[in-house]
């Protein structure tokens, strides 16, 4: 994704939009500030599984959080950040519940099959909270480049574990980015409803076994 731009206040020079740092979880020192973090994130999904995306505004999370605006912004700069830091915290959760012996001695691709259609499900079930935090991370612009970057690294780690028997290798990392970047077009196909959950399905089992093969297949 290139960075954007914006222009100065003189309209002559365009000035490169810098990242804004959120508050990290592992960057907290205390209990009661990370369970501050928990509950607006908690409150960001909350309100965007009810109204999407417009309906995710600074001072109603902070009133469903029970902090100040001004305590909100300092964890999370912008509406975008909560909601693409909230989707990395999804993916966490996702990813931390999948029981992945499952498929344990399975191909490299049943193993990586079966989590993508864990995500494909996961990501589904709520089409409001998805197109929320797929829309901010989409057009997320370099302010919010960290937690981007942030989101990239779990799902590639997640699919690229998911071939691997053991450490992954960079092979398998660059495969798993370009599976990531298949999932997302084919998640945005299927919430601008270009595409059912059964064309997503058929997709996606396309790309892995072109890239990967599938050892159980003539």
């Amino acid at each position: 994704m290139s960075s954007p731009v914006q222009k100065s206040s003189a309209g002559s020079q365009p000035r490169e939009v810098l990242p804004v740092s959120v508050l990290a979880e592992s960057e907290l020192g205390s209990e009661a500030q990370r369970e501050r973090r928990k509950r607006i994130l908690d409150a960001t999904m909350a309100i965007a599984s009810k109204g999407g995306y417009e309906a995710v505004q600074m001072r109603a999370v902070a009133d469903r959080a029970d902090v100040a605006v001004g305590t909100l912004y300092r964890y999370f700069p912008s509406k975008v950040h909560l909601l693409v830091s909230a989707l990395a915290r999804e993916f966490e959760r996702i990813d931390a519940k999948t029981d992945r012996t499952a498929v344990a001695g399975g191909t490299p691709f049943q193993r990586l099959n079966f989590m993508v259609s864990k995500l494909n499900r996961a990501m589904q079930r709520n089409p409001l909270l998805t197109e929320a935090m797929t829309r901010a991370y989409v057009f997320a612009d370099a302010s919010a480049s960290g937690e981007v970057d942030h989101v990239e690294k779990i799902i590639d780690s997640m699919f690229a574990r998911a071939m691997s028997d053991g450490e992954p290798t960079e092979d398998q990392y660059h495969i798993a980015r370009v599976i990531s970047d298949v999932w997302l077009s084919n998640l945005l196909a299927w919430l601008t409803r270009r595409a059912s959950a059964t064309d997503v399905s058929k997709r996606l089992d396309l790309a892995v076994r072109l890239l990967i093969g599938d050892e159980g297949r003539p």
